[in-house]
């Protein structure tokens, strides 16, 4: 498959690019800084540079052309502003999801947060963060030329990864190590059947394919 990740410098799509290049996946990862593109050719993935904040919806589908998945790892990180959460985390996400629309990308996975909630309050950074992701999600939910997948993982961390994780609609709070989610990213993306599927990942104890084949069933 040919799979285009926005946040393509990201924790989670830097582990995402190098083991969709190792199954043999066509990776691209959208970058707003050319400096970063030398991470992403030692990940395996193809760098494009184009800025989510200020680019059209012509330009991001001009780049998803062709492609047979989307992944929407993009976020404006820690420290950011307010105003970040919503251009970055909410509009960007948005507009992504338009460009794969127009370009004709039916596949379309998330990398949301748990407690995401569009109506979530509160005045904190993190809380416009939670509401940004969730309006964000709901505008990816109500569209029907998207098969798509949400996942929303708990705490992250960066230890290493266990492969054994708790993917359900609703798994509680914990934490998960972001290799383990770039994992079940990459199953997510093998099994089209988990399509219309918002799901929680934390660490757990069952090995993440199964888990992944256990919710495409459900």
């Amino acid at each position: 498959m040919r799979i285009v990740i926005a946040g393509g410098h990201g924790q989670i799509a830097l582990r995402l690019e190098r083991l969709l290049a190792a199954g043999g996946h066509e990776v691209a990862g959208i970058i707003r800084r050319p400096e970063q593109g030398d991470e992403l050719r030692a990940a395996g993935a193809e760098p494009v540079v184009l800025d989510l904040e200020t680019a059209s919806v012509e330009m991001v589908a001009a780049v998803l052309q062709g492609a047979d998945a989307a992944v929407f790892a993009a976020g404006a990180g820690p420290g950011s502003s307010v105003e970040r959460k919503d251009t970055v985390d909410r509009a960007a996400a948005v507009l992504f999801a338009d460009a794969a629309e127009r370009a004709g990308v039916r596949r379309y996975v998330v990398v949301s947060s748990m407690g995401a909630d569009a109506t979530h309050a509160g005045d904190e950074v993190f809380d416009t963060y939670l509401r940004a992701k969730g309006a964000a999600d709901d505008s990816v939910r109500a569209r029907t030329a998207l098969d798509w997948t949400i996942l929303r993982p708990g705490s992250l961390t960066n230890d290493a990864g266990t492969g054994q994780v708790r993917l359900e609609a609703h798994t509680g709070r914990g934490m998960v190590p972001r290799d383990d989610v770039a994992a079940v990213l990459a199953e997510l993306l093998d099994t089209p059947a988990t399509a219309g599927l918002t799901l929680e990942l934390i660490s757990g104890s069952t090995p993440l394919s199964v888990a992944v084949k256990d919710v495409a069933g459900n």
